[in-house]
């Protein structure tokens, strides 16, 4: 994964993608003011310094029989790093732990899971979760509608002020006097 600085057509390519992930390349070449093949040529790069991870469709849990979202907040018996990994290893083979997020403080796990409905969470609950190894205490909390669900970080159009002042340096630098 190579490190690339973002500048002003990279920052709309990003935020063009992250509102609508499935547009052509000669529409987002065309949004963000660029020809295509240069355009696929800085999304490949974007996507090999690990900038953009992966595209996927944004599913209705509720139109898919997922009428129940889930908090629980996991405390462990042990904070051994075999046990945290361990842990983990064990969430990442449950089709409905959605998000695993390990967390500094009280609460040792934040965990998104979805189900059916309430019985179905409880049978998950008391089978699966709660039973697991390591596993002291769960706080459960039910979503009851989201407010808000942004994916991925925010995007702005201008770079950060220490961005422009390196990026004019640079420019600068190639070419001085103000000549091109």
């Amino acid at each position: 994964m190579r490190r690339i600085r973002l500048d002003r057509i990279d920052r709309r390519i990003l935020r063009n993608l992250l509102t609508e992930g499935r547009m052509t390349n000669v529409e987002l070449a065309r949004r963000v003011g660029i020809s295509a093949p240069p355009c696929l040529r800085r999304v490949r790069a974007l996507e090999e310094a690990g900038m953009i991870r992966g595209y996927h469709a944004d599913l209705a849990p509720e139109a898919l029989g997922y009428a129940v979202t889930v908090f629980a907040q996991v405390g462990l018996s042990s904070q051994a790093e075999a046990d945290l990994r361990a842990f983990e290893h064990l969430v990442g083979s449950w089709p409905e732990v959605r998000e695993a997020y390990m967390l500094a403080g009280e609460t040792d796990f934040l965990l998104k899971i979805v189900a059916p409905d309430w019985d179905s969470y409880q049978r998950f609950l008391s089978s699966k979760l709660t039973s697991a190894p390591n596993v002291s205490h769960v706080k459960s909390a039910l979503m009851l509608r989201m407010s808000k669900n942004e994916p991925g970080v925010p995007i702005s159009e201008q770079a950060s002020a220490q961005q422009e002042a390196e990026e004019t340096a640079l420019a600068e630098l190639a070419h001085p006097g103000g000549q091109a």
